[in-house]
């Protein structure tokens, strides 16, 4: 299922129902995939103040892919020159 999204909170909430869906209480899932159970709170509270890092840690521990939408004017990823 593909879902957009407008900000954090909606993020936040999909990473909370994923993880309950698989069962998983926070502090074990934060514990699994290596990050404290307040970071993971913070992501499913939808924290706008979170490691870019550990939130894709967390997206990936729980079978998450975060999928950006480009519109047809971009034709390639820049590299490191165009930043």
């Amino acid at each position: 299922m593909q879902v957009t999204l407008k900000n954090a909170s909606e993020l936040g909430s999909l990473v909370r129902l994923a993880r309950k869906a698989q069962n998983i209480r926070q502090d074990d899932a934060a514990g699994s995939i290596g990050v404290s159970e307040n970071f993971l709170g913070k992501v499913e509270r939808g924290s706008e103040s979170v490691q870019w890092g550990k939130l894709f840690q967390v997206l990936d521990g729980l079978g998450l892919r975060l999928i950006v939408d480009l519109p047809d004017e971009v034709h390639a990823l820049p590299d490191e020159r165009d930043v």
